[in-house]
């Protein structure tokens, strides 16, 4: 060997040496700065107790962007909102829910989103049920007598108990009677719903356009205690949710001849239309600045609770990785870019309208990195149908701790996501876009979409681990020299139409929303 090739074989070798030197460095950085500098309580605090729900084209959505927006600024991180659409608005006030007759009793529940509001004295009427009908015919015989009444529009529960409480302490014949009943119940009302020739969406239209004073729902999520709350669906009357346990009482008077009459007051107000927004933060790369990791949360929430698992841990998440990086990787190869999507819940509105508005980034885009499923540590990643997804995620994920990925279960390639995120959008794009599944802790049941979302559900524990292994990941699809491939797999039979399955399509965002 010649003087040369010794003196390159030197170079090389300090220079690999100077790489993983630098690597394991910016690791422990990291990894420094999520557990011993933590702001993630400080963030969430701000967000969740601080602005409150954030439901599309309300005054507290406006509220959450613009202080993402100076969060960020005040890192050093360049950030805008980005206008997309308009929505309307309708900010929530307080409600009472009262019986006051056969006795007085404060109900426990809120009117939902979007519900007009009744007045400063409120509304006081009879309570009504909604029967099981046989035919549309005598759904439309019955639909005068709502006239002047507040109508029940929910299933009766006779157990407030969950499944899993009952099958640790019932006898196993009456945990199979149980579930036997339920079942025969949930099915007798689908076909009395579905007899009306309405759904749940149209009904409640439907109850007002034939002069209901009210809705009462009880929209009940399987859990002790928590309720599901969406939109009313109305465009006068009020529509309020409440406890199981309280409209179980009513329903159980009615069925006993006693019509139980209730006051409810619902303080709202209808702003009319405001523009929406996605939050997008950048931090510029040096030699590939025209090439993209993206950080996806949506900021959006409806508003039964604060929003703190669906989506706030998402969001401050994502706002703490870029923190760090900014900090301890400030001169990034690639542009890292943060999104903070608008309208989740209604469709994926703000992450669809991102990537309408920059496809030409789509191309360019390395890796999506999206949050969205509760409090949980990371626990699933899917390679979400892109053919080499192994190869690279496999690389990124083993510079990470093993304490922050040894529990991780990965499916390769795994299949395109077509819906239920905003990774969806840019996997629909033929971006490599990744969720990042969380560990479950009760989500579906307890916070999502509940009145129970709020920050006592976080656990800041995993949202840290997840800040640590995000940041990581992000700092390594960086510094990656090679571009992620986003060759697709090969779509296999569609059992149904014996066809191939269809990769998703690109979809548009509904740009105007909130006034049907």
């Amino acid at each position: 060997m010649n003087n040369y090739a010794k003196l390159l074989l030197v170079s090389t070798f300090c220079a690999v040496g100077i790489n993983a030197q630098t690597k394991d460095q910016t690791v422990k950085s990291i990894m420094d700065e999520t557990y011993k500098n933590s702001k993630l309580e400080q963030l969430a605090y701000e967000l969740i107790d601080g602005i409150g729900p954030r439901l599309v084209g309300s005054p507290k959505m406006q509220q959450a962007h613009d202080w993402a927006v100076k969060s960020f600024q005040n890192w050093g991180i360049d950030a805008r909102n980005e206008k997309w659409g308009e929505w309307k608005s309708w900010e929530r006030g307080t409600s009472t829910i009262e019986m006051v007759l056969p006795y007085p009793k404060s109900l426990e529940g809120m009117q939902l989103a979007f519900s007009p509001a009744t007045g400063a004295k409120g509304l006081t009427a009879d309570v009504v049920m909604l029967p099981n009908f046989a035919s549309k015919e005598e759904f439309n015989r019955w639909l005068p007598s709502v006239k002047g009444k507040f109508v029940m529009v929910s299933q009766y529960q006779p157990s407030g108990r969950p499944e899993y409480n009952w099958k640790e302490f019932a006898t196993t014949e009456s945990f199979e009677k149980m579930k036997k009943e339920s079942a025969e119940a949930s099915e007798n009302w689908r076909k009395s719903i579905q007899n009306t020739g309405e759904t749940s969406r149209t009904l409640n239209s439907k109850l007002e356009s034939a002069g209901a004073a009210g809705i009462v729902s009880s929209n009940w999520s399987r859990g002790f205690g928590v309720n599901k709350i969406f939109s009313a669906g109305t465009k006068k009357i009020p529509v309020v949710d409440i406890s199981l346990e309280d409209y179980g009482q009513l329903y159980r008077m009615l069925q006993n001849g006693t019509t139980p009459k209730l006051k409810i007051t619902a303080n709202s107000k209808d702003h009319g239309k405001a523009p929406t927004f996605n939050t997008v933060a950048e931090i510029k790369g040096t030699e590939k600045p025209d090439e993209y990791i993206i950080l996806s949360a949506h900021l959006d929430s409806w508003d039964g609770g604060t929003g703190a698992t669906d989506n706030g841990t998402g969001t401050i998440t994502m706002m703490e990785v870029a923190r760090i990086l900014k900090k301890h990787y400030p001169n990034p190869k690639r542009t890292i870019v943060v999104g903070l999507w608008g309208s989740e819940e209604q469709g994926l509105n703000g992450s669809r309208a991102y990537v309408s508005a920059h496809k030409d980034q789509m191309p360019k885009v390395q890796a999506v990195f999206n949050q969205d499923n509760g409090t949980g540590r990371i626990a699933n990643i899917s390679g979400q149908g892109f053919l080499n997804s192994y190869d690279y995620l496999g690389r990124w994920l083993n510079a990470a701790p093993k304490e922050l990925t040894k529990d991780i279960k990965t499916t390769f390639p795994g299949f395109p996501g077509g819906g239920g995120s905003d990774h969806a959008p840019f996997v629909a794009a033929g971006v490599p876009a990744f969720m990042l599944g969380s560990l479950n802790w009760g989500y579906g049941n307890y916070t999502w979409h509940t009145q129970r979302d709020t920050y006592d559900k976080i656990v800041f524990d995993d949202v840290k681990n997840n800040v640590a292994l995000i940041a990581i990941l992000t700092y390594m699809a960086s510094e990656d020299p090679e571009r992620a491939s986003n060759e697709q797999i090969k779509m296999p039979m569609d059992s149904k139409s014996g066809e191939p399955a269809k990769w998703p399509e690109v979809k548009e965002p509904t740009r105007l929303g909130g006034f049907d």
